[in-house]
């Protein structure tokens, strides 16, 4: 989702001028400290503990849960924060591959995008963040129900 970049590696220091470019690029940015990193590393803490405390603070009062979308940067965040079946009763999938199996890690169950209207959780877990747009466009029934999504990245909100 972020592009590719092929290098090649050499015993020179014949360095192209696009990678002098990338160089310069991290450098102007902070990303060649460790500091840069390090804060990285604490807001991604600081989402994840957002994210556990929103999730528990919704099952406390009584809410049910359901995520949206079984690509493997959902199975990455769930698996990272914690979140398995005590908070979020199953996960859909456009996909009918993944339809029947489990989310890895947490054994999530993945269903069919029509258990949301079926079954009607309060809230749906956007797991596929980068297609916010487009999930929210083909979920119109479930949120006009009065279905509800929470977006984790860049910080839990919920819409």
């Amino acid at each position: 989702h972020g592009g590719t970049l092929r290098w090649h590696i050499g015993k020179t220091e014949d360095v192209s001028p696009v990678a002098k470019g990338y160089l310069q690029e991290e450098q102007t940015r902070g990303f060649d400290s460790f500091a840069a990193y390090e804060e990285f590393g604490h807001r991604v803490e600081g989402i994840r503990d957002d994210l556990l405390a929103l999730l528990r603070g919704l099952k406390e009062q009584g809410a049910s849960i359901a995520a949206y979308g079984a690509a493997a940067k959902g199975s990455t965040l769930l698996n990272y924060v914690g979140i398995d079946t005590s908070l979020v009763d199953f996960v859909v999938d456009r996909n009918v591959h993944t339809q029947g199996l489990l989310m890895p890690g947490v054994h999530i169950p993945i269903k069919d995008p029509s258990a949301l209207l079926e079954e009607k959780p309060d809230y749906v877990l956007m797991l596929a963040w980068n297609f916010r747009d487009e999930i929210l466009a083909q979920q119109s029934d479930y949120t006009d129900a009065g279905g509800r999504f929470i977006v984790p990245i860049p910080s839990p909100e919920v819409l």
